[in-house]
């Protein structure tokens, strides 16, 4: 498969190709079409049904950012739920972080775990923690399921398409509220500011009609299309942006930075419009 090139169609109109050295792993499992690349520009890649979920080489951005916002918001994380995150990085950062009693990844196919701890354990070694546990469930069954149990609940779920449609919904939004507990805090990933900007308004004016503290936040991670990538953050009671620097620990990170979870909620202009335009 050397010097063959793959192309992900990422929005119409837009796609990215890599340079492929083999594919390591290819199978339909119940949900979905599951592939390993090992490309040139990103190293080895896990792909669903023609998306690129992870790289081996840019994924620490987007693991970091999706959990350690939160857990370093809240005063006291120590039951942590992932819904989705199969491939486990989300989980190898939540076990990082001192405070932390249980991380929980709930995911939908276990394919998708499986491939991971073959072909990404960079990514996957989490999965292994006395700290996890891995449960094999649908995730909005999981959260109706958890009336009040958990601090944080993070959804880190593909795009939405297939298995992960009913994580955009309001009513799921209702359902992690009341899975939280008093104190709670959520974060979900929601694409891209310049080629999903009719889904970032969405979740953002549905988020902020169930949270009282609503806020978007931003990183940037280059094998996702666009770049620039949004994540909406969900509170019952902290603000994020009002997290003392001085508190946060430290968890051996590659991106996040104190400094960096105090500017990604410095917003473009175009991305504040979009906020405003959601609220209307």
């Amino acid at each position: 498969m050397e010097g063959l090139w793959y192309t992900e169609l990422q929005e119409p109109g837009v796609a990215i190709s890599l340079e492929t050295k083999t594919r390591l792993h290819a199978e339909q499992t119940d949900f979905q079409y599951l592939e390993v690349l090992d490309t040139k520009a990103y190293g080895r890649v896990l792909v669903l049904d023609g998306a690129i979920q992870t790289t081996v080489n840019d994924e620490f951005v987007y693991h970091e950012m999706i959990t350690l916002v939160a857990l370093n918001t809240h005063p006291n994380p120590e039951n942590v739920l992932v819904v989705g995150g199969g491939d486990g990085g989300a989980i190898r950062e939540i076990v990082k972080h001192p405070k932390v009693k249980k991380a929980t990844l709930v995911e939908i196919d276990p394919a998708v775990i499986n491939a991971s701890k073959k072909y990404l354990p960079e990514i996957s070694a989490g999965l292994n923690d006395p700290k996890a546990e891995v449960r094999i469930e649908d995730g909005i069954k999981h959260i109706a399921d958890s009336k009040g149990k958990y601090d944080i609940i993070i959804v880190d779920s593909t795009d939405p398409v297939g298995p992960a449609v009913g994580l955009f919904e309001k009513t799921f939004y209702q359902g992690i509220f009341d899975a939280l507990k008093d104190d709670g805090i959520f974060v979900a990933q929601t694409e891209s500011p310049y080629l999903t900007a009719h889904l970032i308004k969405g979740v953002y004016k549905d988020v902020h009609s169930v949270f009282p503290i609503t806020k978007l936040y931003l990183a940037y991670i280059p094998s996702y299309p666009g770049g620039m990538w949004s994540f909406t953050l969900g509170s019952k009671k902290y603000d994020p942006e009002a997290v003392d620097l001085k508190s946060i620990p430290e968890t051996k990170t590659r991106y996040y930075t104190p400094q960096i979870h105090k500017a990604a909620f410095v917003l473009p202009v175009f991305v504040q419009e979009l906020l405003k335009e959601a609220l209307k």
